[in-house]
């Protein structure tokens, strides 16, 4: 079917082309948001999360793009403002054990891994390049993450982010050559 077509039917509110394009998009979408949480559950909640957003703002969808780039943004935003917040929750707990408060209701420790193409004999290697990744500027995590472990091409992350190809091209640069200072570091005093 013609995607202005099945844009048309999801704009009319056509439960039909909404299940359908739940079908072609969740494995794609889940595997987006997995690749930047790391974590299997968080992965399953902020996929509903992308198809609540998708349901609620396709009426304004302007098709400046395709669907799949349209959602494809919608998921690496998800997955930000879920990774900003988690992070905010680990700086507050912070200040909070140093002015002798107690938490309440969340974990401040770093997460746990829990990402299905990481081994068990892995899980340490596997938590340290997933620090490094994302000690990385949002911007550098954003694009590695998108090419590297998503497999999208740079025209692909360009529009998924929204930036030149020139732009996405020295992001992916820069993140590899931090990544490569960051564990290099960490290789050299595991020996």
């Amino acid at each position: 079917m013609e995607e202005g077509i099945w844009i048309g039917q999801l704009q009319n509110g056509d439960a039909k082309a909404f299940e359908r394009l739940v079908a072609t998009f969740q494995s794609r979408v889940y595997n987006t948001c997995l690749n930047f949480v790391f974590d299997q559950q968080d992965a399953e909640d902020l996929t509903q999360e992308v198809f609540v957003e998708v349901f609620r703002s396709i009426g304004g969808f302007q098709a400046r793009s395709s669907l799949g780039t349209w959602i494809y943004r919608i998921s690496v935003t998800k997955s930000l403002e879920f990774l900003r917040s988690r992070n905010r929750k680990k700086r507050s707990g912070t200040l909070m054990s140093l002015f002798g408060l107690q938490q309440t209701g969340w974990d401040a420790r770093a997460p746990e891994i829990d990402h299905p193409g990481f081994a068990l004999e892995n899980q340490e290697r596997a938590q340290k390049l997933f620090s490094a990744l994302h000690a990385l500027p949002e911007n550098q995590r954003t694009a590695f993450t998108l090419h590297n472990l998503d497999a999208r091409s740079y025209d692909e992350v360009a529009q998924v982010m929204g930036v030149s190809l020139g732009s996405v091209e020295s992001l992916i640069f820069r993140a590899r050559k931090n990544l490569q200072k960051t564990l290099e570091n960490f290789y050299r005093s595991d020996d």
